[in-house]
């Protein structure tokens, strides 16, 4: 990735989708963006997918995920500090799912970066959503 390069998060159907091999859930935007970007996810994406594992609704631990989607395309976790994705998470008014607030809230926090998703609400809401 070259210093012109987009941080571009994560929602967590995306990364069971890549995780699981099936692309072709992905829209052709969506793959462009995950193909030029460098891949980041929420600390509450890591969280969705373990209670996800927990509850059997999928197959692999959250550090398994991550694990495998880092050594395939660089997904890494977001380092922002709590305090700067708590201060944007306030602002977004228009969910009161914690999961979504959140996720929303951390690619805000980087810079209104985009974020990959299939989610309608999230889509309709966040300027910067990528579907």
């Amino acid at each position: 990735m070259d210093s012109e390069t987009v941080s571009t998060y994560l929602d967590t159907n995306i990364v069971i989708f890549l995780h699981s091999g099936d692309a072709s859930r992905l829209t052709r935007r969506a793959i462009e963006q995950i193909e030029s970007a460098e891949l980041l996810v929420s600390g509450m994406v890591m969280l969705e997918l373990e209670m996800l594992y927990e509850k059997g609704a999928i197959r692999y631990p959250a550090s398994e995920i991550h694990f495998d989607l880092n050594q395939q395309i660089g997904v890494s976790i977001c380092q922002l500090p709590m305090a700067a994705i708590m201060s944007s998470a306030v602002r977004v008014k228009w969910t009161r799912e914690p999961g979504d607030r959140i996720i929303v809230a951390n690619a805000m926090a980087n810079n209104e970066a985009p974020l990959v998703t299939a989610d309608r609400r999230i889509n309709a809401e966040y300027r910067n959503a990528i579907w």
